[in-house]
């Protein structure tokens, strides 16, 4: 284990340990560094910008692993349940979103979120101007808007998932079942889902961490606006570091960040565990 080691330490255990004595310090990435003890800490908590992107993060988390978990149950249960014919294609169609670079899926999702876009442009051909707007300009909508990207991305990975762990489901549960008269919900939420309990904490661990670090997404489509209604943390760490040269308070963000991701992967992975 020890060569496999050395290579995690030298490109990961050290960077990240490099990032905390950062955080340590006032620093503009150029000029001699100042000691600054916890201050980017205490930046961290006071700030109320901070606060609210931390919040926006955690929004995210329902569109990126929430709500993807619950569409994905079901349409890994539809397609391996239902022996649909092409099951391969679907699943790749499904997939599809995971190989896209996320800067494409951006741009791809600005130009249907444009006032002229596609998406305004379907809703008033069914008549329903009074709907179309400035998807990414609205106050209240921009940050659903930009989550329901993370959906259409995050649902194929872990509809996958999903459906290879139903795939080894014993068909003669099932059978069992019907005989005992349960219907198709009632075999869904007694038998599939308690089946896939190790597929959902890996679905859930993979989307939250991506809903945490989200940087690329909010960055090509809304520059963490209108205002600073889509600010994420890691937009904040680049936006300290690279806009506003406080590299010591963004590493405090990103140390933060990393913390949280660790935590929360962690409770799920100990609840998975213990339903399990």
């Amino acid at each position: 284990m020890l060569p496999a080691f050395v290579v995690y330490a030298v490109f990961l255990l050290y960077p990240l340990g490099r990032a905390v004595q950062i955080s340590f310090y006032e620093w503009d990435g150029l000029t001699l560094a100042t000691f600054a003890g916890f201050a980017n800490y205490v930046d961290v908590l006071a700030d109320a910008a901070l606060r609210a992107a931390f919040g926006h993060a955690f929004v995210l988390i329902f569109f990126f692993a929430v709500l993807p978990l619950g569409v994905g149950l079901v349409l890994a249960a539809l397609l391996t349940r239902s022996r649909v014919r092409g099951l391969g294609f679907f699943r790749t169609v499904v997939f599809l979103p995971q190989v896209v670079a996320m800067v494409v899926v951006a741009v791809a999702w600005r130009q249907i979120y444009a006032p002229d876009g596609h998406l305004n442009t379907a809703l008033r051909a069914v008549g329903l101007d009074a709907l179309t707007r400035t998807w990414l300009g609205d106050f209240t909508l921009t940050l659903p808007a930009v989550g329901l990207i993370g959906t259409w991305v995050s649902t194929g990975l872990v509809t996958v998932l999903l459906m290879a762990g139903m795939s080894r489901v014993p068909p003669e549960l099932y059978e069992a079942a019907t005989l005992d008269g349960a219907g198709p919900v009632r075999s869904f939420v007694s038998i599939t889902v308690p089946s896939v309990r190790a597929e959902i904490v890996v679905a859930l661990t993979l989307t939250i961490i991506a809903a945490l670090k989200t940087f690329d997404l909010v960055y090509v489509t809304t520059g963490g606006g209108p205002g600073s209604t889509t600010t994420v943390p890691s937009f904040e760490v680049y936006r300290r570091a690279f806009e506003l040269g406080e590299v010591g308070s963004a590493a405090a963000v990103a140390v933060v960040l990393t913390g949280m991701i660790f935590l929360l992967n962690l409770a799920v992975n100990r609840i998975g565990e213990r339903e399990l």
